[in-house]
Parts: C-alpha cells; structure tokens; sequence
C-alpha cells in the first residue's frame, strides 16, 4: 500500500481490528520511508447483481436505496436503528446468495417484504401498499387479513384492525 504523506510504495501493519459485525478490518499502518502512521479500511467487496427495472432499465444495486425504503415503510413505527440493518444485511445477503447476474426489482420488493414482515406487520402494509400498488381501502382490508390469518396466534405484535370480527364481519 502506498503511504498517503509521501507516496512511498512500502507500508507495514501495526495493528489488525475486525469490526463488531465481521464485515470490515481496520489496519493501523507505519510507512517504512517516512514513518508517517495512518489507518486503513479493508471491506470485502461482493459483486451484487444488476437490478432490472419494471421498464426495463438497468442499474447497479445501491443499498442505500434498500435503506431508505425500509426507513419509509417504518418511520415512527417501534423498530430499532440494529433491527433494520439486519434485516438490510439479510436482503443483501439474499441477493448475493442467488448468484444471479441480474434481479429483478419484483424479487428484492419480495425479499423487502418478508423481512418487513418479521419486524412491524404496520411496515408491512405500508410497503406493500406501494409495491403493489393498492388502489383503495378493500385492498388494505385484504391484505391485512391476509397476514392475520397467516400469524401464529401467539404472535407478539397487535391486530392490525383491533379485536376480533363478529357475525357482520365487523371489528369488535
């Protein structure tokens, strides 16, 4: 590695620091020309495939916008900052795992939404809402019961509609 105070070709490692979450290592480095110290970052860089667009367009993967997606579906919603980070690393993690060259954004909005449905079933609707386009309330209605009939009745997280139909179908 070059030394960035006198472009020296030959640096030694001092000191190695993996990260809290395994993914990158910090180096503390001496340049043998100068003795000049600095740090250096190593991240392991994956090629993620190229994400195809409903149109047809084609771009390369951002997980940034991965991020601001999940932040939208959750905002003011009661998930933490390390929930929606894992559950980004695990749509990347999918992403990677499919050794594809090509996504579709259909897939990665299904990958999106089973994650957001581990985490907040609120988030859930109001990603799917999006992603499917919803075109009025009968089909927030069915998409809602659709997920309580597919939960677990010991499920953590509250009804969506609140209390449980009567004879009418109406919410008690």
């Amino acid at each position: 590695m070059f030394c960035p105070f006198c472009q020296h070709g030959d640096t030694r490692v001092i000191d190695s620091r993996v990260s809290e979450d395994g993914a990158t290592i910090r180096r503390r480095r001496e340049c043998e020309a100068c003795g000049e110290r600095f740090s250096t970052l190593e991240v392991v860089e994956l090629k993620l495939p190229v994400i195809v667009k409903s149109d047809g367009r084609r771009e390369a993967f951002d997980a940034r916008k991965l991020r601001v997606g999940f932040d939208r579906a959750l905002q003011k919603r009661p998930v933490s900052e390390e929930q929606i980070e894992a559950a980004v690393r695990a749509v990347v993690h999918q992403l990677r795992m499919a050794a594809e060259r090509e996504v579709a954004t259909r897939k990665i909005g299904e990958f999106v939404m089973a994650e957001l449905r581990k985490l907040d079933h609120v988030g859930y609707v109001r990603f799917a809402s999006v992603y499917r386009s919803f075109e009025d309330v009968a089909d927030f209605r069915e998409e809602i019961e659709k997920l309580e009939r597919d939960l677990p009745a010991s499920d953590s997280q509250l009804s969506l509609l609140g209390g449980e139909p009567d004879s009418k179908g109406k919410r008690k």
